[in-house]
């Protein structure tokens, strides 16, 4: 088969890396409808979030169920190297409970980021606390993604910042104060901010100034969780946040069911007319996860709360959908699988910035799903699917969890698909190729998936 083309209708952008010695996973193909109960760990984005506050806490606190998994280790190890004392207890393969004893921020530390965003975002301004330098380096990829906003916010502050991009050195400490950047590529550059605005002697008051910040729940869940540890948080004007400086309080967390993480396991039931439940889905939530109920309704799944949790059920066919995912932007790469198998087109808008995540997310799955033969073009800020036979083949990941579990849902229904290194799901969900052959039924050690037979 040709080369994909792009929009532009150039070859394969190389703005997009493959892993050509990653292992190849063949995809299980749903031989009959998925009948499961899907239980998640934890949430990635709650996790990370409650172990930075508890490490600026003014006492020892503790983090249930906290998401096990190699961001949420990465952001544990980085905040024991700034000087908290954290502590592991009731491991399991995707889940542990933390005990962190706060201590004042040190520097003379290194910081591996890893590809994690929270840990290349949210550390950096905890850094700028020390009273010596910090040094920050990760994946090769992460030194492509964007830093230079909360850098440089950081460094109108008036914190020492030697580069734009990984690897960087930050010297602090910093007074806080006013600060105005363009957060258009990220909302992480607001919630990074935030998260350590407490500690700084005038706190920290946030204006973004340009296009419209992504993913406008991640940074709701920031404020509603420092206002959770008794931090006073200002968001009433629009594109504005002013923390007021003073103590973050101790808190025992429980970490609730990552939503983003159940994309894949819920887009499984509308595929194969199937129905799958995950329990413990929140009333209420500021995870962007819970999106799914509206958008995978919208492409013909019934979707209900019942007593155990949350059922999406399959009904025989899967439609196309229009769709601006701007704010719920970590889902693009399981609505996109959907699409690709609708039996209609569809059209994803408002993520132009994913093409800063962990690799351009707009033009691996276009590159992807032409790939295997489908009809998949790139827009300014998202993608037009038309819908088109597949076949297998082998997709790649780029080292994105979220790609990987894309290629998983095509593959249910499309023979033959091969996923490029699954382990990359491991980011923020370890346990994903076994749940996954659990949901079909067809795994060894059940766990955290219940197959409940077939048929109908």
């Amino acid at each position: 088969m040709a080369s994909p083309q792009s929009a532009s209708g150039g070859a394969e952008p190389h703005a997009v890396h493959q892993n050509a010695a990653a292992p190849l996973w063949p995809a299980p193909v749903a031989a009959e409808p998925v009948r499961a109960t899907v239980r998640l760990p934890g949430s990635k984005s709650v996790t990370n979030r409650a172990l930075l506050l508890a490490a600026l806490a003014d006492a020892p606190g503790t983090v249930r169920l906290a998401l096990r998994s190699r961001d949420a280790d990465l952001m544990a190890a980085a905040l024991r190297s700034l000087g908290a004392e954290m502590t592991p207890s009731n491991e399991s393969a995707d889940s542990v409970d933390w005990s962190v004893i706060p201590h004042p921020v040190r520097g003379g530390a290194s910081v591996d980021v890893g590809l994690a965003g929270t840990v290349m975002r949210f550390v950096p301004p905890v850094a700028a606390l020390a009273d010596g330098p910090v040094f920050f380096d990760g994946d090769a990829h992460a030194r492509k993604r964007p830093m230079g906003p909360i850098l440089g916010a950081l460094r109108a502050l008036g914190a020492s910042v030697d580069n734009d991009a990984l690897p960087f050195t930050i010297r602090g400490p910093i007074p806080g104060g006013e600060v105005t950047l363009d957060a258009s590529v990220s909302s992480q550059m607001v919630s990074g901010l935030l998260l350590a605005a407490a500690r700084f002697e005038k706190g920290v008051t946030v204006r973004h100034s340009g296009p419209p910040v992504p993913s406008m729940p991640h940074i709701e869940m920031t404020v509603q969780m420092l206002r959770q540890a008794g931090v006073e948080v200002d968001d009433s004007e629009r594109d504005v946040w002013r923390v007021q400086p003073g103590p973050i309080r101790a808190r025992d967390v429980t970490v609730e069911p990552d939503l983003s993480n159940a994309a894949p396991f819920l887009a499984a039931a509308l595929v194969t007319g199937g129905s799958v439940v995950v329990p413990d889905w929140p009333e209420e939530t500021t995870q962007g996860g819970d999106a799914l109920r509206g958008l995978l309704a919208e492409m013909g799944a019934r979707v209900e709360r019942v007593p155990e949790g949350l059922r999406v059920t399959g009904e025989g066919r899967v439609r196309g959908i229009d769709a601006d995912l701007h704010d719920v932007s970590e889902l693009t790469p399981t609505i996109a699988a959907l699409a690709a198998l609708a039996d209609g087109p569809s059209r994803i808008r408002g993520v132009a910035h994913i093409r800063g995540h962990e690799t351009d997310r707009i033009t691996a799955l276009a590159t992807e799903i032409n790939r295997l033969g489908g009809d998949a073009r790139e827009t300014d800020d998202g993608l037009e699917i038309h819908p088109r036979p597949l076949t297998g083949g082998v997709f790649h990941s780029y080292a994105d969890h979220r790609m990987a579990t894309a290629g998983a849902v095509i593959g249910l229904v499309v023979p033959g698909v091969e996923v490029e290194d699954i382990a990359t799901t491991g980011k923020t969900l370890p346990e994903f190729p076994r749940m996954w052959t659990a949901m079909l039924g067809s795994g060894d050690h059940p766990g955290s998936v219940h197959s409940e037979g077939r048929g109908h």
